[in-house]
């Protein structure tokens, strides 16, 4: 099973770090190694070279019968055994090896047979200036490491603070914000020109298609909000000369389609109103329980409606009776009954026993004249609903039972 990581450990900012930190700690490795290596080699190369020149004359002194200085003598007892047996084999040879609880650089070489001349060379000074450079090393890579990790987070939260907040624009624009650009000329701070990068790039083109999706839906409203506006007085003279007609089966046909006419005029005239983001609300102090009661009888349908936990709620009375309205009306026209309408507390619940919504609509939300199935409407009604709950500043959700059905679910702001 994989572990499951923090949150915050999935940010830029924090891999950018952590790669930092890992190659910053592997290039300081890798030098501090050469440098060790190197500086040792030359040490002790030095100390070996001065332990067997002091062998050589210390095996002239000996040969000659002269008495050997100190720190020279055959087969010493402090003689490392493994440096001893290769002098008594024949070879001379050097070895770093503790004399007295100090480090000493030995030297031997054979003599008179099966015995070793040796010759101690104090290698102390060579040590401290071994350990002294490790120590600066380490030290060095540490600070070094430290200020490349300042400069590299300073300048990766450059990019990840530009990149916040062209997300953060991003958003603004997807929660219908379509004035939002991250190059706001009114908000952008003045900085120095320089030549464009990956950043600026996406910023660019964010801002592009924001202003290119502007333009497209202010062409629709504008299309939408025209169109009802010339239906209206056609459809009035149209109204007026169906009242005219004599009574009969196709005089009801006709009211029956201008009437029909009438609604969808009326409905995208409403539309276009919400489209605009200019609708202001009358609060006043409701008790939801009564006033979804009234919503139904207003509805003029089979409707059953519980009061599970009524509340008062601060909210636009017309507008809510709208969005219940469509609601209750949407589950009687594309469902099956029984139709429940269930208050509890600030959370109004629509239930019909149909076939559920659309998939489309469960994970994007109503869209105007798409339906399917076959069912009759433009799918106006659940579009006006959710845009009249946005105005009241409720959320309007949609989703299918388990057991079969469809599920509207409005959730207001109690008091």
């Amino acid at each position: 099973m994989r572990p499951v990581l923090p949150q915050w450990s999935g940010t830029l900012a924090v891999k950018a770090a952590v790669f930092i930190a890992v190659m910053c700690c592997a290039l300081a490795a890798m030098l501090g190694v050469l440098v060790h290596v190197q500086v040792t080699n030359q040490t002790v190369g030095q100390a070996r070279d001065q332990a067997l020149q002091r062998l050589t004359q210390a095996t002239e002194r000996y040969e000659a019968g002269d008495t050997l200085w100190r720190g020279a003598g055959v087969d010493p007892p402090e003689l490392p055994r493994e440096l001893r047996d290769l002098a008594v084999s024949g070879d001379r040879g050097t070895m770093v090896a503790d004399r007295a609880g100090r480090p000493t650089m030995w030297a031997a070489g054979p003599v008179d047979g099966e015995r070793a001349l040796a010759v101690a060379v104090d290698y102390s000074q060579q040590a401290r200036t071994i350990e002294g450079l490790d120590r600066a090393i380490l030290w060095s890579s540490g600070l070094a490491i430290g200020a490349t990790l300042l400069v590299g987070a300073f300048a990766v939260t450059r990019v990840t603070r530009r990149l916040h907040t062209t997300a953060l624009v991003a958003r603004r624009i997807s929660a219908g914000d379509l004035d939002a650009r991250v190059s706001d000329p009114r908000t952008a701070p003045r900085t120095k020109a320089g030549p464009p990068d990956e950043v600026a790039a996406v910023a660019a083109a964010l801002d592009s298609m924001a202003a290119s999706l502007q333009g497209k839906l202010l062409a629709e409203q504008r299309f939408t909000a025209d169109v009802a506006h010339e239906l209206r007085t056609p459809l009035t003279g149209l109204h007026a000369a169906a009242e005219l007609l004599p009574p009969g089966r196709p005089t009801e046909l006709v009211r029956d389609r201008v009437a029909a006419l009438r609604t969808l005029t009326e409905d995208l005239l409403e539309i276009s109103r919400l489209d605009t983001g200019r609708e202001r609300v009358e609060l006043d102090t409701e008790q939801l329980g009564p006033l979804a009661e009234r919503a139904v009888r207003a509805a003029g349908s089979d409707t059953e409606v519980r009061v599970v936990r009524d509340v008062s709620v601060e909210t636009d009375r017309r507008r809510l009776e709208r969005v219940l309205g469509n609601l209750v009306a949407n589950a009687h026209k594309h469902g099956r009954g029984p139709v429940v309408l269930t208050v509890d507390g600030p959370v109004v619940t629509v239930r019909d026993h149909g076939d559920g919504f659309p998939e489309y609509l469960v994970a994007h939300g109503p869209q105007r004249f798409r339906t399917e199935g076959g069912t009759r409407g433009h799918g106006l009604g659940l579009t006006i609903a959710r845009g009249q709950a946005e105005v009241l500043g409720a959320r309007l959700e949609f989703a299918n039972a388990p057991d079969g059905g469809a599920v509207a679910t409005l959730e207001l702001a109690a008091e």
